[in-house]
């Protein structure tokens, strides 16, 4: 972390402050004000001599062809690969993270592991394996947008889209950036309540808020929205409803909502697995508030994994874990009473 200027990558939206060497960033939501020679929240961003650099650039921790269907983004070329890459750190401090050896280890104990690929290689293996997009996940892309920024322009330029899974807090200002070459996201809506972002995220809740209703309405992102349901701290039928509601209102009833089950991880370990008839009784509630299509992650099996349409039920898509068993849409569209699927024409 000690390395020099000329090893690092100049950072994005940095702004200076006035006769000082401080530094704001204006990546995420934190907005950092970082002092010479320390770092940011996230620790993967360090100001040097009054200019901010990534430090994970060049750190690539993390390269896998998945089914995007893992993002999970269900309505988003279905049945397709996804390059899916990462650098270490992130801008939250989750109790209950599943990627933590890699999201946390910058903060725990200063490690930025990894390799460096030029986003030319990245791009390229992603063709090569016959990839139809790049997702920048298993960490908070927004910590490495600068390698983001440089792989979505070539990715484009190669008929790829690109996709974010993220805990959506970026500022608008990222957002914007962004918007030239990101085609698709998936918003982690951890909770409905401040009190369980401060407790076990180390973040606030409004700020993801914004960023769910700015992308519905400002951007031609594609989004879908995932909530991973812990017992007894956000599976209450009155946060739920709050939540489903947030998202019909702000969002619209075609976003996607997915409700996966928790399993114990990281420092979050004294809580059961989320029973499934939390996951149904959330399901019911999300339909019930007027949403179109709602998912069931980690359940394998359930037919809740499947695409219906909403209007006449008829099965559109039928999946098993993340795997397409058949899809029955025809331009976009329910073969049996021709209702409109929203996503699949994109």
């Amino acid at each position: 972390m000690e390395a020099g200027k000329n090893n690092l990558k100049r950072a994005v939206l940095q702004e200076s402050i006035a006769e000082t060497k401080k530094v704001q960033c204006k990546l995420c939501n934190h907005r950092c004000v970082i002092e010479n020679g320390k770092s940011g929240r996230c620790c993967v961003r360090k100001n040097i001599d009054g200019v901010l650099y990534s430090l994970n650039y060049d750190k690539v921790c993390s390269a896998n062809s998945d089914p995007i269907e893992k993002k999970p983004l269900f309505h988003f070329q279905p049945g397709s690969q996804s390059f899916s890459i990462a650098a270490m750190g992130c801008n939250f401090q989750c109790d209950f993270c599943q990627n933590w050896q890699i999201s946390q280890a910058v903060v725990e104990n200063g490690k930025i592991d990894g390799q460096e690929i030029s986003p030319e290689l990245i791009v390229g293996a992603a063709v090569r394996n016959k990839c139809e997009s790049i997702a920048y996940t298993y960490t908070e892309p927004t910590v490495f947008m600068e390698l983001c920024n440089d792989c979505g322009r070539i990715a484009k330029e190669h008929g790829l889209a690109n996709v974010f899974v993220s805990n959506g807090y970026m500022t608008t200002e990222a957002i914007d950036f962004a918007a030239d070459w990101l085609d698709g996201i998936n918003v982690d809506l951890k909770s409905f309540s401040d009190d369980y972002y401060k407790r076990l995220c180390k973040a606030r809740l409004q700020p993801v808020l914004d960023t769910i209703s700015y992308i519905a309405k400002e951007t031609n992102i594609w989004m879908e929205i995932t909530t991973l349901l812990l017992p007894d701290e956000n599976d209450s039928e009155e946060e739920l409803k709050k939540l489903t509601d947030f998202i019909v209102n702000n969002a619209g009833p075609d976003v996607p909502w997915h409700i996966s089950r928790f399993h114990p991880q990281y420092k979050y370990l004294a809580s059961s697995p989320t029973p499934v008839s939390s996951l149904e009784r959330a399901f019911e509630i999300g339909k019930s508030a007027g949403l179109h299509h709602v998912y069931l992650g980690n359940v394998p099996g359930s037919k809740s994994e499947s695409t219906f349409c909403y209007n006449c039920n008829r099965i559109l898509i039928e999946r098993v874990g993340y795997r397409i068993i058949a899809n029955n849409i025809k331009e976009s569209k329910c073969p049996d009473c021709g209702t409109k699927i929203a996503g699949f024409d994109l």
